[in-house]
């Protein structure tokens, strides 16, 4: 069964904001995404499962789980989730305030954005026709 994980982008207003984040401190390495707890429903999140990443209160993008490792042991140990490194835009969506990460169920995922749909919409635009239910 596929399971995504859902997770605040602390510092970042956009995709873009991400992307130039991760050339300037990971360029051409893996994209691993650190984290304190190992999920323990990891398997899920390998077998076809995607971080979705929410910006200042709005999903916008998702990357593909490609693998979940415990790295050091003891009170020293902690979580890489290794991304695929293409973000696939998302149908803007709402999403409040938590701390940490949170699995999210597949039927509660926003869906991708098509090539030819609203992929180059201005952020601020889409956020308000999605609060007025006209996307």
């Amino acid at each position: 069964m596929t399971l995504h994980m859902i997770k605040l982008c602390v510092g970042a207003a956009s995709v873009e904001d991400l992307l130039a984040w991760q050339r300037a401190h990971e360029a051409g390495g893996p994209w691993v995404m650190r984290t304190r707890q190992t999920p323990k429903r990891a398997d899920e999140l390998v077998a076809g499962g995607s971080l979705y990443r929410v910006f200042k209160g709005v999903i916008l993008c998702r990357q593909a789980i490609l693998a979940v490792d415990t790295v050091g042991a003891g009170p020293a140990a902690r979580c890489e989730v290794t991304l695929d490194p293409t973000p696939v835009r998302v149908a803007p969506t709402p999403r409040r305030a938590f701390q940490g990460w949170r699995y999210l169920e597949p039927a509660d995922a926003p869906e991708d954005l098509s090539a030819e749909g609203f992929g180059d919409m201005p952020q601020a635009l889409a956020r308000r026709l999605r609060e007025a239910g006209a996307w």
